[in-house]
């Protein structure tokens, strides 16, 4: 059962009353008891910043796919009476988002919202309803109007809630109470209306408190002496006044002992008057204590340290602080009206709320009667346990079953005959166009057209011959059609891939219909309309890149045979899409759609069988008189047109070696036309050098070819690499009775096993010379499946029975909400004015409302950095290297979409030009257009701009809420862990960023040491974020070494990379900045100089922050270019070069994110000594020699690893496993994928 249930009362204005409290334990208690039902919690995208608090309160109880968040133009709260014409438009909008979601029953948590802000409530205004059920917490404003609905605004409003109230199928009430209200003033028949009754959070429990604790707590709150307790809002029905006034009139001994304590949020108006009433009656400041709002720790203090409980209302539709306070033990009393006394049920505790002699006396007598009042307190204690949620989601579920179960509406099953017809429009070739797909309608129609009145819909100068289809259908124009597409009620389409169906594809997405898909590859015909016919600008590049991503369209540009590209990919994407559902002829197309976007993600989809109109019956003899055959000759026949994927060429081999071509009275016919190519020739050489009663009939007629099957006895179609077609050859034979050889391959592997003889697909030779065998000595064997044929497609395949099948359905389809926004927009307009910024906003609502049905999900790259500026830093190398390998390879289910944001862009855009740059092919067809996400897209952070992610974060969350997942990549947590290293004001910023992007869902860090390093700082700064979020890792990699020569520019260059190679050269490899402490290492080098140490230092990177001085010293250093030399600026080869020519790296950072250059060093082969830090430890392993301390330890440390060197004793660092960029990127979008799957429940 699909239950949807709206969250509406945890976002709007109710969410802060108790109605949000009782929807949040319900809810999570309602999802407890019934985990094995498909729960949707449906969110209003209008009220986005309760959607994460929602989601973080459900993290547990359900996975992230079981949010859904509905968009509509926001501003329609119905205080505004200008908003009216917005509101039915939202109402409309959230109905039919409802209703594409075919739940069973949606529960509408709470009604009467939207007065002062954007939510919208509305039942079953929408022409396909859906089944609801109303929480109905009390009907007090409707029975009180006088009080509460003077205001002819809130009236107005109310009351329409109260039109929509009564469509409620039924009512789930909190109380018996507030039921019998719904009976009583709306006149609901008791057997809708359902008491689930409430309870209250295990949270309000009895507590003991220190002595010190109440002290304080006292304190805080002017508690002077015993209290009494009141709590629950300050409200005309709430009865504060004759509270304080029953309060009064105590005796002054009794309030001298006994403060009043109103517990509850205060507006200073109703405080003002409160007080003023106090005084008045002779109160002392000291005895009615007003607290205003107070934490929920401090309400459970005031219930367990009070005297006694009461509550004073007159009207309540459950009273849950009287639950509250029972749970914590105390006495209660309260009054006698509405559903108070069900809840207390004890009538000596209850009062008259109008009678203030009444209350005081109630309030006397708790204070005076110590044993009555303990007598209460153990009522409550027994009466709360009365009170369960679990015992109220068993009792929400008793009456959803009951209901769905007694009244569950199934969809009525097609009768012939039994409505008035409806109006067709019906595009597809006709004959005479030579296309298999015309034949096939001109016979579907003859048996539809029983069914509807149908128009054929036809290019301007086409027609068809068929007198039939003239004389029961109208033959409209395509201009004709799109001025009265209105007047039809059904619209279907024929696809197939050929350029008879060119116009059909922007038909289609402006008129929506049913598709049959003849073809489920459309791509040469796609191609055809970009290439040949012009009808698109850029159209089969865009349709590659929408279901294949880059991969595709690179393809496009780099194959050597475009033939290729429309072979690899189907380009129906559109078609899916834009279709109200699919028709295909086997199962065998659906599960292609679902090997390329998954069964969860399709459109409707049937399957209808290809018709066969019975076989004319021709008699064989004279079929064989007329072909020359004689009466005794057994007949094998393969039809259709000849080639590699038809496997001729094997069916001639297996027929060689079968005992067939050893019979002179067995012939092979091949009744088709052979191409004149390649393969055609092999056919030929075949025949040729077997002579054993082979022919290919070449091109055949119809008659021609009915007589071929007429006259053949046994059938032979083999397939391999089918592309969703199904065989009309196979079913002509079975149709005229042949026993028919077939391999299991594509369609045809659905075929009845006991109508032909079925091989494997991917069978042997030896396995069809046993087929061929075994029918041609058995003649009973073959009788027997040539009469199962033919029974077989007289029962199934038979023109009436199919197009009864279209009808049911065609009906089927329609009786389904549209997956198409076309006629929501025809409805919604007619509510919209002339404000075209209206008409804007809805549409932005609506293309996040309808999400386009197959897709791909997307991994968006953000690459907001990279697109500004490529800065050469370590960074952006990792980012280049991802992106380079994420667009030759997209993960399996996704495409990949490069995007960007500036500081003031409205989101993210798509980069797709950059990603041609990257790709180095034409990017004339590239859109860089705001982005289009939907639930289970994913976003990943992969560069590193604090400020993009400080001024989009909103727009982030926004897709968070809206269902996809972000992630972000962590380099390090250096600026935080050591400022000292970076320009003032870096920690702020990074502790900002980070308490940012760990407010999503994941973060991946480049290193394990690093990931560490942030949970530990996700606990100490943010651990509210450390509950739902997932902290892993990857590993950064590096390409195989190239060994290239290096541009040398100079031969002064050639001779120092000479002078390198003859000394022991240390090479840091690192852009200069404090951390990298290239200072320390120069003074070591310094006094190794000093010792005499014939040694070389180089230094590779260019000049970071921080470091003018060093730098200063570095350029007039008196050994440099002698002992000691720095390269700013070199290309990866002479880099390379100098990698192969050194004798060890040193790796001296005090703190890194990953240390790259130790994995460059092992692909040269070069040993490294590097600082012993965890980072170090974890990239290097044993394959590194470590040190630690500053210049004189660095100094000792290069001693020594020389002296390890010399006896060959230093780490082997050809033992370092290391990434490639590739297997880098694999193991980081694994990363996270791996936590997408895991919050998903995949």
């Amino acid at each position: 059962m699909r239950i949807v249930i709206d969250m509406q009362g945890l976002q709007a204005s109710n969410s802060k009353r108790g109605i949000g409290r009782y929807i949040l334990n319900f809810i999570k208690n309602f999802i407890k008891q019934n985990k094995d039902n498909d729960i949707i919690l449906l969110c209003n995208g209008m009220l986005q910043d309760s959607i994460g608090v929602i989601k973080d309160e459900f993290f547990e109880h359900v996975d992230s796919t079981s949010f859904r968040v509905w968009h509509a133009m926001p501003g329609v709260s119905y205080i505004n009476i200008e908003n009216k014409s917005k509101i039915e438009v939202a109402e409309r909008i959230r109905e039919d988002y409802i209703a594409r979601l075919e739940p069973d029953l949606v529960i509408l948590t709470s009604l009467f919202e939207g007065l002062v802000d954007d939510a919208v409530t509305s039942i079953n205004t929408y022409e396909k309803p859906v089944k609801t059920a109303v929480i109905l917490y009390d009907l007090i404003p409707l029975i009180h109007s006088e009080i509460y609905l003077e205001n002819p605004v809130v009236k107005d409003w109310y009351l329409k809630k109260i039109s929509n109230l009564k469509r409620a199928d039924f009512l789930l009430s909190i109380s018996h109470s507030s039921g019998k209200e719904a009976v009583d003033y709306l006149h609901f028949s008791a057997d809708k209306v359902f008491n689930i009754s409430t309870a209250a959070s295990s949270f309000f429990e009895k507590r003991v408190y220190l002595e010190s604790e109440i002290q304080d707590w006292k304190t805080k709150f002017s508690i002077t002496r015993k209290y009494i307790l009141y709590t629950g809002g300050i409200d005309f029905r709430k009865n504060i006044e004759r509270l304080i006034e029953a309060y009064a009139l105590l005796s002054l001994s009794q309030r001298k002992d006994y403060q009043l304590a109103i517990v509850c949020s205060i507006t200073e108006q109703d405080l003002t008057r409160l007080k003023n009433l106090c005084k008045k009656l002779g109160l002392n400041n000291d005895e009615v204590i007003f607290t205003g709002y107070i934490s929920e720790e401090d309400l459970l203090a005031f219930y367990n340290l009070c005297e006694f409980f009461v509550f004073p209302s007159w009207h309540e539709g459950f009273g849950l602080p009287i639950l509250e306070a029972m749970h914590c033990g105390k006495a209660v009393i309260g009054g006698k009206y509405s559903s108070i006394p069900e809840v207390i049920n004890n009538e000596q505790a209850l009062f008259d709320p109008y009678d203030i002699t009444s209350i005081c006396s109630s309030l006397s007598k708790l204070i005076n009667d110590h044993a009555f009042r303990s007598e209460l307190e153990k009522h409550s204690s027994k009466q709360c346990e009365y009170f369960s949620w679990e015992q109220t989601s068993n009792l929400a579920w008793t009456a959803i079953n009951n209901n769905i179960n007694s009244t569950k509406l199934n969809a009525a099953a097609f009768v012939p005959g039994n409505e008035k017809l409806k109006k067709i429009a019906y595009f597809s070739p006709l004959p005479p166009m030579k296309s298999g797909i015309a034949h096939y309608s001109a016979e579907l129609l003859r048996e539809l057209s029983t069914f509807y009145h149908i128009d054929l819909i036809m290019i301007s100068g086409e027609e068809t011959h068929d007198p039939f289809l003239h004389s029961v259908c109208g033959i409209k124009s395509i201009e004709w059609f799109k001025e009265n597409a209105e007047t039809y009620d059904r619209i279907v389409y024929h696809f197939g891939n050929s350029s008879f169906h060119w116009h059909m594809f922007d038909l289609l997405k402006n008129y929506p219909g049913v598709v049959v898909l003849h073809d489920y590859f459309l791509s040469g015909i796609v191609a055809h309309m970009d290439l040949h016919l012009h009808h698109t600008v850029n159209g089969w590049e865009k349709e590659l890149f929408k279901s294949g991503g880059w991969p595709a369209v690179s393809m496009r540009y780099n194959a050597a045979d475009t033939a290729d590209v429309v072979y690899k990919y189907p380009c129906n994407i559109s078609v899916l899409q834009n279709s109200l559902g699919i028709i295909t002829h086997s199962e065998y197309s659906r599960q292609l759609a679902i090997n390329e976007y998954g069964a969860g993600a399709l459109p409707k989809w049937e399957t209808i069988p290809l018709l066969r109109i019975p076989a004319n019956n021709f008699n064989k003899a004279d079929s064989r008189k007329k072909l020359g055959i004689d009466s005794d000759t057994l007949v094998v026949c393969s039809f259709g047109l000849m080639g590699p994927t038809k496997l001729n060429k094997e069916l001639i081999k297996a027929w060689i070696d079968s005992p067939l071509s050893k019979d002179n009275k067995c012939h092979l016919v091949f009744a088709g036309e052979k191409p004149g190519d390649l393969y055609g020739s092999i056919i030929d050489k075949l025949i040729n050098k077997c002579k054993c009663n082979i022919r290919v009939t070449g091109w055949l007629s119809n008659e021609e070819y009915n007589h071929w099957l007429s006259a053949a006895d046994i059938g032979v179609q083999l397939r391999s690499n089918s592309r969703g077609e199904s065989s009309a050859a196979v079913l002509d034979c079975m149709n005229y009775g042949l026993a028919t050889i077939v391999n299991a391959n594509g369609s045809m592997a659905e075929l009845n096993h006991d109508c032909v003889e079925m091989l494997p697909d991917n069978f042997g030779k030896e396995m069809l010379v046993q087929a061929l065998s075994k029918l041609y000595n058995d003649p009973a064997y073959r009788s027997k499946i040539s009469k199962s044929a033919s029974v077989e497609l007289r029962k199934h395949y038979h023109p009436r029975s199919c197009a009864e099948r279209y009808v049911s359905v065609i009906e089927g389809f329609y009786s389904k909400p549209s997956p198409q926004p076309h006629d929501l927009i025809r409805t919604i307009t007619n509510f919209l004015g002339s404000d075209d910024n209206d008409y804007i906003r809805v549409c932005k609502s609506l293309a996040k409302n309808f999400e386009p049905i197959p897709r791909k999900r997307k991994l968006f790259i953000d690459i907001s950095e990279l697109i500004q500026r490529d800065a050469k830093s370590g960074i952006q190398r990792v980012v280049r290297e991802v992106i380079n390998n994420l667009l030759i390879k997209s993960p399996k289910d996704y495409n990949v979409e490069l995007v960007y944001a500036t500081n003031d862009s409205d989101g993210f855009f798509n980069a797709r030009k950059y990603g041609c740059k990257i790709l180095n092919i034409p990017d004339h067809w590239a859109e860089d257009n705001p982005i289009d996400y939907y639930p289970g897209d994913v976003f990943l952070g992969l560069d590193l701009q604090p400020e993009i992610v400080r001024s989009q974060y909103k727009k982030l969350k926004e897709m968070q809420n809206d269902g996809v997942h972000i992630s972000y990549v962590v380099y390090d947590l250096l600026p935080v862990n050591q400022p000292q290293h970076f320009f003032p004001g870096a920690k702020e910023t990074y502790n900002e960023w980070f308490s940012k992007i760990t407010s999503f869902n994941s973060v991946v860090c480049i290193s394990n040491t690093v990931a560490n390093e942030l949970r530990a700082w996700v606990a100490e700064n943010a651990p509210n974020n450390s509950k739902r979020l997932s902290i892993d890792y990857f590993h950064l990699g590096a390409n195989p070494a190239v060994r290239t020569s290096a541009n040398k520019d100079s031969d002064d260059l050639d001779n120092l990379i000479s002078s390198l190679k003859n000394k022991n050269t240390f090479l840091v490899v690192s852009t200069i900045e404090p951390r990298k402490q290239h200072a320390e290492i120069l003074k070591a080098f310094e006094q190794l100089w000093l010792e005499n140490l014939d040694v070389n230092l180089v230094f590779v990177g260019k000049e970071g922050w921080m470091v003018e001085e060093l730098v200063s010293k570095i350029k007039n250093h008196p050994q440099l270019d002698k002992h000691f030399f720095w390269f700013s600026g070199i290309d990866d080869n002479l880099l390379a070069e100098i990698y192969e020519i050194s004798t060890c790296l040193i790796c001296a950072s005090t703190g890194e994110g990953f240390g790259l250059p130790i994995i460059e060093a092992a692909q040269h082969n070069l040993p490294v000594l590097a600082r012993d830090i965890p980072v170090f430890r974890e990239v290097g392993g044993d394959a590194v020699h470590y040190f630690a301390g500053e210049s004189l330890e660095i100094a000792a440390a290069i001693k020594k690893w020389i002296s390890l060197k010399e006896n060959h004793k230093i780490p082997k660092i050809e033992n370092l496993n290391w990434l490639t960029w590739s297997q880098s990127t694999e193991q980081l979008i694994n990363a996270v994928l791996r936590n997408v799957q895991q919050i998903n429940g995949e």
